[in-house]
């Protein structure tokens, strides 16, 4: 009898894995404590919360490795709250209105570690925010659409969800690289999230008292979008004004209270694949795939160009790049800057600009980073203090480049902004695919996503804490070895308790200090 490769053993259980997650769902009627359906998509039923499918070769790897550490809270200019938003770190994918990806938290140091899992079929929930009880609020997108999902922070159970829209195949998207109309959404004071739809419209959905989903407005917006266009991020300005973005380059406003919309072109050929950040002076800050804006609101509401700066978007789509362009949302500190990365050739560049009004001379420096001829990141830049953290996703050109041991470009940066300037400080070897890192100023460490490549072919994932003063990586913890582990572009989240979340393809991660 001829033994298959390990290769192929690999990938049966891989595949397995997945079959065995997309049974774990239940068929037949919706339970009691769903949400309402939006008009014309069927309810979808609860999910009981399964944990995901582990293999038998998460025991052929390191659980551990590294040890705890002790917090020291790093300090940071501080971050206003915007009034329309809920709690910083609470509120959208990158925590608050400066998109810090920073939290005040202390988040797990390392401690008798425990880990939690949930599967929801193949559905990631990239997007996610905490309300006012604690419990999480995602967006979460599957082959069938986006659906909005309440789901206890400790069991992982869902509470309540429904399809928030229908993937439109009809457009050709790929599933897995879709941004139109289900990426990202914000959270407001009163629980109410505010998302796009793949209709071209703003849907608001309220979270109940329960846990559970009630709809509540939607405001159509295809009228002011062009052919094939579609939706891609939301805002919300200190004026209580609703932004909306097009994967086009069409920006608008929205006026929740008269219905009233204003919209602004972008020039031709530029495009958004990234949300959006504001700040209490009534500036609105987005990267397209060729410029830096800052855009403030006229008296009417029509969103106006305030300044707008070219960037070096290089030559092609950089394997790990969605376009070709910045893959990072502008990141604020303290009243004065705002940051990106560009898509140089043959080395991005961590970019500082002044985004106050009546500057003459804007750029305040601009550093190379990462590896010569393999350096681009898809995800948005960390505000860990006065520094700036990079991630390395150079090379994941989707699942299919982590599979059978293979992995990606290394790196990770730390950019010390300084009076005079801008200088790296440190760059970590570890290996981080695609996951949008996230800092804990309360113990001073810095979470990523990573998979080291093995020759042996297992595709071993971890939770890995990289200590920011030093850039020393202090642990790292498996979650699971297979596909059914991939985090492929979702972000990682710290809970108001301090409690980790990643998402990944099919399901949640919560890793907690015991």
């Amino acid at each position: 009898m001829r033994l298959r490769s390990p290769g192929r053993i690999v990938a049966a259980l891989a595949a397995g894995a997945l079959a065995l997650t997309l049974g774990s769902l239940p068929s037949g009627p919706a339970a009691a404590d769903d949400g309402p359906a939006l008009p014309g998509l069927p309810a979808l039923p609860t999910i009981p919360g399964l944990p995901i499918p582990p293999l038998p070769t998460d025991l052929l790897v390191p659980r551990f490795t590294g040890s705890a550490v002790a917090p020291q809270p790093l300090a940071a200019p501080p971050v206003p709250q915007n009034p329309w938003l809920a709690p910083n770190g609470r509120s959208s994918m990158h925590n608050d209105p400066y998109s810090t990806d920073a939290y005040t938290q202390s988040g797990p140091t390392g401690r008798a570690l425990t880990m939690r899992t949930a599967s929801y079929g193949i559905r990631e929930c990239a997007t996610i925010a905490f309300d006012s009880k604690g419990r999480i609020v995602g967006l979460c997108g599957g082959l069938e659409g986006f659906t909005m999902m309440v789901i206890d922070p400790v069991t992982l159970r869902a509470l309540s969800q429904f399809q928030l829209s229908a993937r439109d195949f009809s457009k050709a998207a790929n599933p897995f690289t879709d941004l139109c109309g289900g990426t990202y959404f914000f959270l407001d004071g009163q629980d109410r999230a505010y998302a796009t739809t793949t209709t071209g419209a703003i849907a608001e959905v309220q979270v109940t008292a329960g846990g559970g989903l009630a709809r509540g407005r939607t405001w159509p917006l295809a009228a002011h979008l062009a052919a094939g266009d579609c939706l891609v991020a939301t805002g919300v300005d200190w004026a209580g004004r609703v932004w909306w973005f097009s994967q086009q380059g069409t920006v608008g406003t929205l006026d929740r209270g008269t219905g009233a919309v204003r919209a602004l072109d972008l020039p031709e050929g530029e495009e958004i694949y990234n949300s959006i950040s504001v700040d209490e002076t009534g500036g609105v800050y987005l990267v397209s795939t060729h410029q830096t804006y800052r855009l403030d609101a006229a008296a009417d509401g029509t969103p106006e160009v305030t300044w707008a700066i070219p960037y070096d978007r290089g030559t092609r789509v950089k394997p790990g790049m969605l376009s070709q362009g910045s893959g990072t949302s502008p990141t604020l500190i303290g009243e004065r800057w705002i940051a990106i990365a560009d898509n140089a050739d043959p080395q991005s560049h961590v970019i500082v600009y002044d985004r106050r009004k009546g500057v003459a001379d804007r750029e305040h420096c601009s550093v190379p980073v990462l590896s010569t001829g393999a350096s681009t990141t898809e995800n948005s830049l960390v505000a860990a203090g006065s520094s700036l953290i990079i991630e390395n996703n150079f090379g994941y050109a989707g699942i299919q480049s982590t599979l059978l041991g293979r992995s990606t470009t290394p790196g990770v940066s730390r950019v010390l902004v300084e009076e005079g300037g801008c200088r790296v400080a440190w760059t970590n070897p570890t290996v981080a695919p695609s996951s949008v890192p996230k800092a804990s100023l309360g113990n001073g460490l810095v979470y990523v996503y990573s998979k080291p490549p093995r020759k042996d072919l297992l595709d071993a994932w971890y939770v890995t804490a990289i200590d920011i003063r030093t850039g020393e990586t202090r642990w790292s913890r498996l979650t699971g070895t297979g596909i059914q582990w991939n985090n492929h572009y979702a972000s990682i989240y710290l809970g108001p308790d301090g409690a980790l979340y990643v998402a990944t393809i099919v399901g949640l991660v919560r890793l907690a200090d015991g």
